[in-house]
């Protein structure tokens, strides 16, 4: 067995797929290490969400190549979102690198790390057409001790323009609620005080199933687990957040008031452009009815500039949008 060093790039989300892979790896004998200098076996899970994450991880690659060659490290394994878009290119034009494992193939990392070519991958961890962790996976926590995140669903629906992760993560798909709530609650018992929620929608938590209701049953559940003092969730699709979501957060002491809504602009024609519907007025009614519903909320925003198309009238739009409704914290792309 060997040492293994994980570099996670990218989002929570990234995170815990890199946290289940370690926990597999370690269940599986290995050693995790969070030294890459004493690495045996290096495994950079990458994000391609935009080209600066693209260059991140590329660059983290052949940083990684380096260590290969001068150092202990004798595989080099490319993991996540860049596999899904660029696997043969990876495998392909980067000789250094030994496997690959896509973002629907987590428990195929045991077979990566191998050093004989292909070793049956143990029944516990069958590789599923399209990959959802669920609480019988282990993981390796890489948070502080007092939080963690938890994924509750995997893929989007959504057809947003300038979005590929439909295609990186597959279709929408949500984890059964016992799974979570046991999951949650091994954590409380191991003395995590914070959950963080997190999904490509968490919104849309529980729609596949037929339950449009999902995630505030699903907060109002986490409510009563002994132990946890903190539930938030990411990220917000504007269009499904429902009344019983906001009195959820309303009425439930340990969900924090705060709103993570990318609404990624606020021009009819740029929305239209992106596939997601809506305008400065639309959206301006629904961050003042999160308010209205959830006194005290604190609400980020995401939104994006330079979108092809975007006029000066449309980006004047988006300023006057954003002084108006005067958001807690606001990021651009």
């Amino acid at each position: 067995m060997a040492k293994v060093g994980f570099v996670s790039l990218g989002c929570p989300k990234n995170l815990v797929d890199s946290e289940v892979m370690m926990g597999m790896l370690k269940a599986g004998g290995h050693e995790v290490t969070s030294l890459q200098s004493e690495a045996e076996i290096i495994v950079v899970n990458t994000c391609a969400f935009i080209e600066s994450s693209k260059k991140e991880s590329i660059d983290t690659i052949l940083e990684m190549a380096k260590e290969k060659k001068q150092g202990h490290c004798q595989r080099l394994i490319v993991a996540g979102c860049l596999v899904e878009r660029y696997r043969r290119e990876i495998l392909e034009s980067l000789p250094e690198v030994d496997a690959v494992v896509g973002t629907n193939e987590l428990p195929r990392i045991l077979q990566a790390c191998a050093e004989v070519e292909a070793p049956a991958v143990p029944p516990a961890y069958e590789v599923r057409e399209e990959y959802l962790y669920s609480d019988s996976d282990p993981r390796v926590l890489t948070t502080p001790d007092y939080t963690a995140y938890v994924k509750i669903a995997e893929g989007c629906d959504h057809p947003c323009t300038f979005c590929v992760i439909p295609q990186m993560r597959g279709r929408f798909r949500s984890r059964p609620l016992t799974s979570i709530i046991r999951e949650v609650q091994r954590l409380a018992r191991a003395g995590v005080k914070e959950i963080n929620l997190v999904g490509q929608d968490t919104t849309m938590y529980g729609f596949d199933f037929g339950d449009r209701q999902g995630l505030a049953r699903l907060i109002r559940e986490i409510e009563k687990i002994d132990g946890i003092r903190w539930v938030r969730f990411l990220y917000a699709y504007p269009n499904n957040i429902y009344p019983e979501l906001l009195d959820s957060v309303r009425e439930c002491s340990k969900a924090c008031r705060y709103f993570d809504v990318p609404l990624q602009h606020a021009s009819r024609a740029i929305l239209k452009g992106m596939k997601r519907g809506g305008n400065r007025g639309s959206l301006t009614r629904l961050i003042q009815r999160i308010r209205d519903r959830v006194p005290g909320v604190t609400i980020r925003t995401t939104m994006i500039v330079g979108f092809p198309g975007e006029t000066e009238e449309d980006f004047q739009e988006l300023l006057g949008f954003v002084e108006d409704v005067k958001f807690d914290r606001l990021g651009a792309f």
